[in-house]
């Protein structure tokens, strides 16, 4: 039977290690110990485990994604300055004002302008946009 490292499960899943070790702990996603002791996700629970998380649209926590960011600052566009290439996006979340910088493209595929709700997420030294899900 194939089994994954916590490491490479992270890597498929798009998470921290930190975060399978979490869902692994907390018995949500089952894992065995190798013979040298380290714990290893058969692919199969891996697998139904994914697929269940696609079902759900996220890891099942209300008001969370399938993501290993958990800053998360939800507010609303108050600037986009567009240049060739970059734009600074301004979100006003409550007192916090949050400036991004980002690539024109990213900015123009997520439609940002002003007034539109979005979400800056705080990933250690990087701030990333991300519009929430309304439905």
């Amino acid at each position: 039977m194939t089994t994954f490292r916590i490491s490479e499960a992270a890597a498929l899943l798009g998470v921290s290690a930190d975060t399978v070790r979490r869902w692994v702990d907390g018995g949500r996603l089952p894992a065995v110990r190798d013979e040298h002791g380290h714990r290893r996700v058969p692919g199969a629970e891996l697998a139904a485990f994914v697929r269940e998380q696609a079902r759900r649209g996220g890891d099942g926590e209300p008001g969370e994604r399938f993501s290993s960011a958990r800053n998360r600052m939800r507010g609303i566009v108050t600037d986009v300055r567009r240049d060739g290439v970059m734009a600074q996006v301004e979100i006003q979340a409550g007192p916090f004002r949050v400036v991004s910088l980002m690539s024109r493209e990213a900015a123009d595929e997520l439609a940002l302008e002003v007034g539109v709700v979005a979400e800056a997420v705080v990933k250690s030294t990087n701030v990333v946009v991300e519009l929430p899900d309304l439905g």
